[in-house]
């Protein structure tokens, strides 16, 4: 579980630094630490926060859930 800082947490999910900047100050971005004046992501927080966004439609809300009740229909 590597910890990284902005700018590599950034790259890590293909995202610009300022995106990740405005994620943090106004939500919906990932768990991060503050070490100080450091933020500081882990890479598991990371990949489970990316996991979080995949979706199965471009349409609408992320509801996988009805997505999948409505095929299996």
């Amino acid at each position: 579980m590597p910890n990284i800082r902005v700018k590599e947490a950034a790259d890590y999910v293909g995202l610009s630094k300022s995106s990740l900047d405005k994620l943090r100050c106004f939500g919906g971005g990932p768990q991060y630490f503050k070490v100080g004046r450091a933020v500081i992501y882990s890479t598991d927080v990371l990949d489970q926060w990316l996991a979080s966004k995949s979706r199965k439609e471009t349409w609408g809300d992320n509801d996988n859930a009805r997505i999948d009740a409505r095929a299996a229909a």
